[in-house]
C-alpha cells in the first residue's frame, strides 16, 4: 500500500544522512536536519546499504527526514509504485489514496480536479500543488486553478499532506498538499527512453539524459502526449522540455537549476452537454471541432544551499513562472439555459454568437458562427530564505525551521468576442473582436513561517506558525464592452491572516505512530471571481472574504506485523466563509460548513508474511466522508445554501481495493476496483427553475460509479528492457463524471502498452 513506501523510509532512515548531505541541493525542506546528524554513528556499518537508499531520497521534499515524527496524515507514492502500476494519468496515481476525489472531465487530465476530504476538487482550487516545493498554479494567490500536473515520467515520488504539516507551506492550507518530486540529476551518465501506444489514438515517448560526478550533474527529460478525448473531436497533444542541472561549489555551497518549457494543444469544450443532448449521444461535442485550449507555460526554479555546520542549513529557493492559456468556446451554457430567463433550457444547447440570430439554435451552423475568445496572462516569481538547524534549548533535542517567502503576481485577463467565422482565430478575434473583458490583478504577498519540533523519549511535539500578508488590487480596464474609469472599478484588498499549528507523535510501540493534530486553514479570496457587471457601463468590484479553517485529526500508521502496515485517520474540518459556485462564472461565501470523516488504507504482502518469493499481496483504501454539510442557510434563496445539506461534490464514500502479484524475476500484476458514491451538484442549481432543472444538466445527482483497472508490468532479471500493459476502466462503463457546465461524461475503456530501456 502507499503507506508502507513511507514507513519503509522510515525504517531506513539510519543509512542515508552522510550522502543527503552531500546532496543537500535538491533538498528544499528537511526540518529535522539535527536528525542527519544524530544518527551518522550507524552510517559507517551500513556503507553498502547507505549508497543504494540514499539514491533514492536525494529529492525535493515537503516531508521531514523523520518520518515518524510526522505529527498528521501522509502518504507516498514512491517510483516503484509508479512503475509497478503504469497510470496512465495522474488521476491514477492517486485514486488510492486514502481522502483523494479526481473527477475526470478531460482524457488524461490536463485540467486535474483534486479534491481532499470532501472539498470541492473544481480546478485542485482547494488542494496545493507543488513540484520540488514550487506551486504548479496559474497564480498562487491570484487564480489558485490547476491546468497543469508534472508528467509522471519525471516523477521520482509524489507525497501527500493533509495533516499539520502544512504549516510550513501556503497559501492553500485548507485541504492538503501533493508534492511531486522530480528525479535527481544522476552521478554518472545514465539515459533511458520510453514508448507507449493505446486505443483511443494515444501515443507517447519519453527521453531521459543526464550526466554527472563529483562537480554536479545535468539532466535533460523530453515528454509527448497525445490521444482523442472523451468527447467527439476532443483530440489533445502536449510536449515538455525540462531540463535540471547541479553544481557543488564545495563541500559547502552547492546550486541547483531547473528550466522547464510546456505547451498543450487540445480541442475541449469547455461545456457540457443539456438532458436531451446527453441522451442522445453522451460524447458529443457539438462544437469540439472549433473549441480550442492553447497553453504555453515556461518556468526557472533556483536553488543555493549552504551547509553552515553539522547542525545547521541555509536554503535559498527563487522561482518563475510565466503561463499564457487562451480557450476559444461556441457554447457559453448548457442546454440553452439563461440565468436572465428561468425556464428558458430546452435540453439543447444554442450558440453563442452568430451572423444571424436564427442560426443559433441550430448547432450544425458552428463553422459559420463565432463565439468567444479568453486570452489569459500569468506571472509570479518570489525568493525565500529558510534556515533548518537543529539545538538544545531548556536541554530538549530539537528541530527547528524559520523562513520567509516574498511572492508576486501579474494577472491580465483578457475576453474578445464575435458574430463571424473569423474569430476561431485567436489573432482575428484580439484585431476584430469586440474586447469584452480586460482586468487586471497585481499580488503581493508575504509569508512568514517557524516550526519546532521538540523530541521527548517516545514523543514528539510540533509547534508552528504561519503568517500570511497579502494584498491583492484589482483592476477593471473593461467590462462589458465599455472602458471604466470609476472608482468601483478598482479595489485593493489588503489581509494579514496568522495561522498557528499544534501537532504531536507517539513512537512508544514499534514501527507505529499514534498522532494527533490541529492547525488554522486558509484560503485566500479569488480576485478573478471579484466582478460583477452592471448595466451596461459600470462594473464593480467586491471583496469575497478568504476561507479559514479548523483542521483536526487524530490517527495510526503502522507496520508492526510482519507483512502487513496500514493506516487510519479521523478528521473533522470546521470552515468559516467557505466560498462556493454560484452560477455564472461567479463565486460567493456560502457561511460555515462542516467535514468530518474517517480514513483507511493498508496492504498485506502474504509473501512477507510466509516467507516466500511468490507474493500475493492486496491493498486497499476507504473514506467515509460522513458529514459534510452547511451549517447556516445562505443570505439569498437563489443560492440553494440551505443548512443541513450536502456540500457540492462531496461524495460519503469512496473505495479502491486491489488484488496483486509480484516475484523477484521482475514481474507484478494487479487487477481492482475503484468506487465512487453518490454525489450533490453546486448549490445555485438546486433551486433552477423546474424546466431548467430538468433539462439544463446542471441539475441532479452525479451517480455512483464503479471502475475496473488492471496493470501488467515486468522487467527481466538482467535485463535492460521493462515491458508493461495497463487497462482503466475495463468494463467500459458509462458514467456521468461531473455537472459544473452541464453533463460530462467519464472516460471509457482506455488501455496502451509500452517499453522502457534504461541504457
Amino acid at each position: 500500500m502507499l503507506f508502507q513506501c513511507s514507513m519503509k523510509l522510515r525504517g531506513n532512515s539510519k543509512v542515508i544522512k552522510k550522502p543527503m548531505m552531500g546532496m543537500a541541493v535538491l533538498i528544499l525542506t528537511m526540518p529535522a536536519f539535527a536528525a542527519e546528524q544524530a544518527n551518522q554513528k550507524n552510517a559507517a556499518s551500513n556503507a553498502s546499504e547507505e549508497s543504494i537508499v540514499a539514491d533514492k531520497v536525494k529529492v525535493t521534499s515537503i516531508l521531514p527526514d523523520r518520518l515518524e515524527a510526522v505529527p498528521g496524515s501522509f502518504n507516498v507514492v514512491d517510483e516503484k509504485e509508479l512503475k509497478a502500476r503504469q497510470p496512465f494519468s495522474v488521476r491514477e496515481a492517486l485514486n488510492q489514496t486514502p481522502g483523494i476525489n479526481i473527477v475526470g472531465e478531460d482524457a488524461f487530465v490536463l485540467a486535474p480536479n483534486i479534491g481532499i476530504r470532501g472539498l470541492n476538487p473544481r480546478r485542485t482550487q482547494r488542494t496545493l500543488l507543488m513540484e520540488d516545493g514550487m506551486p504548479l498554479f496559474m497564480a498562487p494567490y491570484g487564480d489558485p486553478s490547476a491546468h497543469y500536473t508534472t508528467p509522471l515520467d519525471r516523477v521520482s515520488r509524489i507525497e501527500i499532506v493533509k495533516g499539520s504539516g502544512q504549516t510550513l507551506y501556503g497559501p492553500q492550507t485548507v485541504g492538503g498538499m501533493i508534492n511531486f518530486v522530480t528525479k535527481p540529476v544522476p552521478k554518472e551518465f545514465q539515459a533511458s527512453v520510453m514508448a507507449i501506444i493505446g486505443n483511443n489514438n494515444f501515443s507517447g515517448g519519453h527521453v531521459n539524459i543526464g550526466t554527472g560526478g563529483d562537480w554536479g550533474g545535468i539532466m535533460l527529460d523530453a515528454v509527448n502526449r497525445k490521444g482523442d478525448g472523451i468527447r467527439k473531436n476532443h483530440d489533445f497533444e502536449i510536449n515538455e522540455l525540462t531540463l535540471k542541472g547541479q553544481l557543488n561549489l564545495d563541500d559547502r555551497n552547492t546550486l541547483i537549476a531547473k528550466l522547464g518549457w510546456y505547451e498543450e494543444k487540445s480541442s475541449i469544450s469547455e461545456t457540457g452537454l443539456g438532458e436531451m443532448e446527453w441522451r442522445e449521444d453522451k460524447y458529443q461535442a457539438p462544437t469540439g471541432d472549433q473549441d480550442q485550449f492553447n497553453q504555453t507555460r515556461k518556468t526557472l526554479q533556483l536553488k543555493h544551499i549552504f551547509e553552515i555546520n553539522e547542525k545547521a542549513k541555509l536554503s535559498t529557493q527563487f522561482y518563475y513562472a510565466e503561463t499564457s492559456r487562451a480557450s476559444f468556446r461556441q457554447i457559453n451554457s448548457p442546454g440553452r439555459y439563461d440565468s436572465d430567463s428561468p425556464g428558458s433550457s430546452t435540453g439543447y444547447s444554442r450558440l453563442d454568437r452568430c451572423p444571424s440570430g436564427a442560426m443559433r439554435d441550430d448547432l450544425s451552423n458552428a463553422a459559420q458562427c463565432g463565439g468567444r475568445w479568453r486570452p489569459r496572462d500569468y506571472e509570479y516569481y518570489g525568493i525565500e530564505p529558510r534556515l533548518d538547524f537543529s539545538h538544545n534549548l531548556f536541554g530538549i533535542e530539537s528541530d527547528a525551521v524559520i523562513g520567509f517567502r516574498w511572492h508576486q503576481e501579474d494577472i491580465r485577463r483578457n475576453q474578445f468576442r464575435a458574430n463571424g467565422p473569423e474569430v476561431q482565430s485567436q489573432s482575428w478575434a484580439k484585431a476584430l473582436g469586440d474586447h469584452r473583458e480586460d482586468v487586471r490583478i497585481d499580488v503581493e504577498a508575504k509569508s512568514y513561517y517557524a516550526q519546532n519540533t521538540f523530541y521527548l523519549g517516545n514523543w514528539a511535539l510540533t509547534p508552528g506558525i504561519r503568517v500570511e500578508d497579502l494584498r491583492i488590487k484589482t483592476n477593471v480596464v473593461r467590462a462589458e464592452g465599455v472602458t471604466h474609469n470609476n472608482p468601483e472599478s478598482s479595489l485593493t484588498n489588503n489581509q494579514t491572516k496568522v495561522l498557528p499549528g499544534f501537532g504531536v507523535a507517539w513512537n512508544g510501540i514499534e514501527n507505529t505512530t499514534i498522532f494527533a493534530g490541529v492547525h488554522k486553514g486558509f484560503a485566500p479570496p479569488r480576485p478573478d471571481r471579484d466582478i460583477v457587471a452592471r448595466g451596461a457601463n459600470t462594473a464593480v468590484v467586491h471583496k469575497t472574504k478568504p476561507e479559514e479553517s479548523t483542521n483536526w485529526e487524530l490517527g495510526i500508521r503502522s507496520n508492526y506485523f510482519r507483512g502487513v502496515s496500514y493506516e487510519a485517520t479521523l478528521f473533522h474540518t470546521k470552515f468559516e466563509e467557505i466560498v462556493i459556485y454560484s452560477g455564472a462564472g461567479a463565486f460567493i461565501n456560502g457561511g460555515e460548513s462542516q467535514h468530518s470523516g474517517v480514513e483507511l488504507g493498508g496492504r498485506i504482502d502474504f509473501g512477507h508474511i510466509y516467507d516466500t518469493p511468490h507474493n500475493f499481496y492486496l491493498t486497499g483504501s476507504y473514506t467515509n466522508l460522513f458529514t459534510a454539510k452547511f451549517k447556516k442557510d445562505g443570505q439569498r434563496a437563489q443560492d440553494g445554501i440551505v443548512s443541513g445539506d450536502r456540500l457540492p461534490y462531496a461524495p460519503r464514500h469512496i473505495a479502491s481495493i486491489n488484488f496483486g502479484y509480484s516475484h523477484p524475476v521482475g514481474l507484478d500484476a494487479r487487477i481492482g476496483i475503484d468506487y465512487v458514491s453518490r454525489q450533490e451538484v453546486d448549490t445555485f442549481a438546486r433551486v433552477l427553475h423546474p424546466t431548467d432543472a430538468a433539462l439544463s444538466g446542471l441539475a441532479g445527482d452525479i451517480p455512483s460509479y464503479a471502475l475496473v483497472n488492471a496493470s501488467v508490468s515486468y522487467r527481466p532479471v538482467g535485463s535492460k528492457a521493462t515491458f508493461f500493459v495497463s487497462g482503466h476502466n475495463l468494463g467500459d462503463k458509462e458514467y456521468l463524471a461531473s455537472r459544473v457546465d452541464g453533463m460530462v461524461a467519464g472516460r471509457q475503456r482506455q488501455v496502451f502498452g509500452g517499453v522502457r530501456y534504461d541504457f
